[in-house]
């Protein structure tokens, strides 16, 4: 379970990252399948060795969670372009230039002009359902870099990759990891429904 906050990968001195974390448990390697923003918090999956993760890499279903402003429609198919317009910096944009860029979602629940929603996707571009959902005029809560506003309880991009299900590379036993909301997203969640533990 990653923490918000913490890298993926190896950064800059002193960082805190899940690399130096897991080798320092499990006394080898550790090589991640794939990655999450520092302010995103959940499920992520590490192979101890390469061929693990060559099996399981782009073999999994990943299942996230989003708090964005506006009312989002019932469900709907964001398919535009990403595209990094300054080398310099890490945001993105929608773009005919970028790569191809496909992400799913369905709305759960809403109340005061916000939208409790989950998501899939089909392709991994760094920031995707960040940039997707500002280009549809619904910004995750708290991300700032895309113009999100925080609110009382969440002050970072509302997103927690929720579930991943993948096939274990040796056993191939199928196997699905649920994570827990992080507290300030459980926080905004209790203020939009009577009981956020019903939400699934």
């Amino acid at each position: 379970l990653k923490p918000k906050g913490v890298l993926s990968q190896i950064g800059k001195a002193g960082q805190k990252n899940m690399i130096d974390m897991l080798s320092g448990e499990c006394g080898c390697e550790i090589y991640p399948v794939h990655r999450l923003d520092k302010g995103v918090g959940g499920i992520m999956v590490f192979a101890k060795n390469i061929v693990a993760s060559s099996k399981l890499n782009g073999n999994m279903q990943k299942v996230y969670n989003a708090l964005v402003w506006g009312n989002t429609p019932e469900s709907g198919t964001i398919n535009a372009p990403i595209f990094r317009p300054d080398k310099g910096k890490t945001s993105r944009c929608v773009d005919l230039r970028g790569d191809e860029a496909i992400t799913h979602y369905k709305t759960i629940t809403q109340k005061d002009n916000k939208s409790f929603v989950e998501v899939t996707t089909e392709t991994g571009r760094t920031h995707q359902i960040r940039v997707h959902f500002n280009h549809i005029g619904h910004t995750l809560i708290g991300d700032e870099m895309y113009g999100g506003d925080n609110t009382e309880h969440v002050k970072r991009a509302a997103l927690h990759c929720r579930q991943v299900s993948i096939v274990h590379p040796v056993t191939d036993e199928p196997l699905t990891f649920v994570a827990p909301y992080p507290q300030d997203m459980e926080a905004e969640l209790k203020k939009m429904v009577d009981n956020s533990n019903n939400i699934c």
